[in-house]
């Protein structure tokens, strides 16, 4: 009984291919239940003087069936563990996989490309609410409430006193009030108006530009915005100033730049005139240095506003400043630095 059981387990093992396998004669044979384990609860019907014997042999038996399971499990492991190896090789004559990089906003590209001018100017960097009070927005400068300047900036007012800020202009006097001159400072920032159509939107970006110090003149205005445009549209960009108005510059100027498309000719762009308008600005007015307790005898200034927007529909020619807004992954992904 005992050589066709040892019979059996051999021809059972040799037939274990697989995990499930290996547990099916494991739970025949060697567990508690199994049958080699039950010769040994048979050893109470064997007579006792030969019970030594018999119990040596089913013990010579369990071990050499465990010895084989133990082999037939590693063999098990091993070829489980190579047919895994196989199907995970990687073809490496493969093309890699990619992920796509993301890219600056055009919005931030052209933000820090203004930076990156006037900071080499030595222009320094600073920052200003978005929700601001009347007097910094407005009063402070030299738009009273009766003044019908406001009417063009009609905007999101939070009270009567707060509001959405309309322009950056306002971190001109919060400058002027903690610093003194020399002063020499950027204002980037979102500003918001209640306008809306395909080169307008309620809430846009501008970049304010301050200098204050002794024997500033229009003709230094001129010249660091030479600059800024060579830099931004090509070398042999030019400003022209055209008298404009605005309450907190004296004179005020209205600044355009040779067409870069046509460089002069004539194009759809610069609509057949050669030129195009970029921005507006002009000699801080007198009131404005008196609200911030700086003397205007002693000092003078150039300010000006730029719509990063309108920068970057020119640079890149986007046509509507709503894509700028939406999101869109394929407008956004042709910007790169």
């Amino acid at each position: 009984m005992i050589d066709e059981l040892a019979k059996q387990a051999e021809e059972s093992l040799g037939q274990v291919s697989s995990k499930e396998t290996l547990a099916t004669f494991w739970q025949e044979y060697l567990s508690k239940n199994g049958k080699i384990p039950a010769l040994m609860k048979n050893l109470r019907s064997v007579a006792p003087e030969e019970r030594p014997a018999m119990g040596k042999i089913i013990n010579e038996l369990k071990a050499k069936v465990q010895a084989e399971y133990d082999a037939a499990a590693d063999k098990v492991k091993q070829a489980e563990l190579a047919a895994r190896n196989a199907a995970e090789t990687v073809d490496i004559t493969l093309p890699a996989k990619t992920r796509a990089v993301g890219g600056l906003h055009p919005l931030t590209l052209v933000t820090n490309q203004i930076i990156d001018v006037f900071s080499g100017m030595g222009f320094a960097v600073a920052e200003s609410p978005e929700i601001e009070d009347d007097d910094h927005n407005f009063t402070r400068l030299n738009v009273p409430k009766d003044h019908p300047a406001r009417d063009m900036q009609d905007t999101f007012y939070l009270s009567d006193e707060f509001l959405l800020r309309t322009q950056t202009s306002g971190g001109q006097i919060r400058t002027m009030d903690s610093q003194k001159p020399p002063i020499k400072v950027l204002i980037p920032g979102r500003v918001f108006r209640s306008d809306s159509d395909a080169t307008h939107s309620p809430m846009f970006h501008q970049m304010e530009g301050l200098v204050v110090d002794k024997g500033i003149t229009l003709g230094d205005l001129q010249g660091a915005l030479n600059t800024f445009v060579q830099k931004l549209f090509g070398a042999d960009t030019r400003t022209r100033l055209r008298p404009s108005y605005f309450p907190f510059t004296e004179p005020s100027v209205e600044v355009d730049v040779s067409c870069f498309e046509c460089h002069g000719k004539g194009c759809p762009l610069c609509k057949h005139t050669g030129w195009i308008e970029v921005l507006g600005g002009g000699v801080v007015n007198r009131k404005v240095l008196e609200n911030c307790s700086i003397d205007p005898d002693e000092y003078s200034g150039f300010a000006f506003g730029i719509g990063i927007e309108r920068i970057a529909m020119l640079k890149y020619g986007i046509n509507n400043i709503g894509l700028m807004f939406e999101n869109n992954l394929q407008f956004l992904k042709q910007f790169h630095e």
